[in-house]
């Protein structure tokens, strides 16, 4: 059996860092981790060819090679999805896939062939045991939360890893919280469940032994769910395993704001190898917290908050939202004054939207609010329902938040900030590769010259060269990574 594995083309967001990406010579931020997995499921005498939409063009002759077609999406995939779909009926081959995407919405997807619904490790072999009999049904489902702890090793062999600037990993799945607007309680359930110690050191290992040095990006929905866990098994031999191998790995993944309150956990995960956490702060509207039930970021300093994980040593970036019940037309200033305060310079600012199958989405269909389909992608500048304040008062307060940050003025001033609170762990070998070294060079003409905020950028370079000579490699990268983002905000 020859399969082909295809993962969608991604549209430009905040998320892609593709105007940044040009800076270290890769074509892609992430890997297409479910499909890897997936690969790892299927019988090892068939043929599996990878190609991922967001660094290789897809060719006809590819789609004729195989005998299925197999795909992945999220909901941000929706049209690139619809592209792919009629491309294999126009040749001819079958399409079976899954994520999230048709998971939420297998009705608007008819036209797969075979629809694999919620967790692979459960419905894939489902479908494989009929296909081989050769009575492969149209869908495939299942209630059940799977143990994760004998999921394969990824198939990381299939990529062409120098186009990446990242890998990706997993160690859990579930979120402890229940956060109105989120997909994940639904999609991956309330219980954090992991794989084991022994399992996670296995795939550090085949990526080690497949060359890979640099950033790895945990993908967990929270990865402190299971704060036990992390402190008693697998945190001490993270440590142990980077220590002796002199730290190959960069660490970065995302959590819930309530790390900056366990102080032995932020030192195991420095100690481990971490230097980057996103976190989901949304707002500092106390109103709209309690209105979303993101009641871990409520009763605390968020700023504060934040400060603490940067003086351990994360690098924090952060999540943002406007448009909940509870907003007025103060919300876009206190959300500049709240990013600018905190130095969080990757403040991913979305409109609020509602997600299909969440508790807002039902909310709201409830109350005749839901106005169109969800794009998933929350800065683009579209939302799916009826905002409380108004959907023209919403998108220029909006815009407004954005042409601020963004700002090269406000940018660079975030980096300050930012680099006054930030502690480089002293635990932590760090080496800057040739890769690091060319992107240094090249913010010297792009930034240092053409880019309009000159003055800002060897203002920073001289900063922290001389100022802070150890924080002088995130400087420059923060520096690099607002091309992208103001290159977004200008597209808007």
């Amino acid at each position: 059996m020859k399969i082909l594995l295809i993962n969608p083309k991604t549209p430009e967001t905040f998320w892609s860092f593709s105007a940044s990406l040009k800076f270290v010579s890769k074509k892609s931020s992430e890997i297409p981790l479910g499909l890897l997995t997936v690969a790892a499921m299927l019988p090892q005498n068939w043929s599996l060819r990878l190609i991922d939409e967001n660094v290789s063009p897809l060719n006809d002759e590819d789609i004729l090679w195989s005998d299925f077609v197999f795909s992945t999406a999220m909901s941000v995939h929706r049209h690139s999805l619809n592209k792919l779909i009629d491309r294999c009926k126009r040749l001819k081959r079958k399409i079976v896939a899954g994520g999230p995407l048709v998971t939420l919405e297998p009705e608007n997807f008819a036209a797969i062939d075979h629809l694999i619904l919620n967790e692979a490790e459960i419905t894939l072999p489902l479908f494989l045991e009929d296909l081989l009999k050769g009575k492969a049904k149209k869908q495939y489902k299942t209630d059940t939360f799977p143990g994760i702890h004998e999921t394969p090793v990824p198939r990381w062999d299939l990529l062409k890893m120098k186009d990446y600037a990242t890998m990706n990993i997993q160690y859990s799945r579930g979120c402890p919280n229940d956060c109105e607007f989120c997909s994940v309680t639904m999609l991956n359930g309330r219980h954090c469940r992991t794989k084991t110690a022994d399992q996670f050191l296995k795939e550090l290992n085949f990526l080690y032994n497949l060359n890979w040095r640099g950033h790895v990006f945990i993908v967990d929905d929270n990865f402190i769910g299971n704060k036990h866990k992390l402190k008693q098994e697998l945190l001490p031999a993270l440590i142990q395993w980077s220590k002796a191998r002199k730290y190959p790995f960069r660490f970065t993944t995302e959590a819930s704001l309530d790390l900056a309150d366990d102080e032995l956990l932020m030192d195991m995960m420095i100690d481990a190898g971490f230097y980057s956490v996103f976190v989901g702060i949304e707002t500092p509207n106390k109103l709209s917290l309690n209105e979303c039930n993101k009641k871990q970021n409520l009763n605390r300093d968020i700023s504060d908050s934040v400060k603490i994980l940067q003086s351990k040593g994360f690098v924090v970036s952060a999540g943002f939202i406007v448009g909940f019940d509870n907003d007025n037309e103060e919300i876009f200033d206190d959300q500049i004054k709240l990013i600018q305060k905190s130095g969080i310079v990757t403040a991913m600012v979305g409109l609020l939207n509602a997600p299909v199958g969440t508790r807002l989405y039902q909310r709201l269909s409830q109350e005749n609010r839901i106005v169109r389909q969800f794009t998933g992608d929350n800065v683009d500048g579209t939302t799916n329902l009826k905002p409380i304040m108004g959907l023209t008062l919403l998108k220029a307060g909006y815009e407004h938040i954005l042409s601020s940050i963004y700002s090269p003025k406000e940018y660079y001033q975030r980096i300050r900030v930012f680099l006054n609170n930030y502690t480089v762990p002293n635990k932590v070998f760090q080496r800057v590769s040739f890769t690091e070294l060319k992107a240094l060079f090249k913010s010297f003409w792009f930034l240092g010259f053409k880019f309009k905020g000159r003055l800002y950028y060897w203002r920073l370079f001289f900063i922290s060269l001389f100022k802070y000579p150890r924080k002088f490699p995130v400087a420059i990268t923060l520096a690099i990574y607002g091309v992208h983002f103001q290159k977004i905000t200008q597209n808007l």
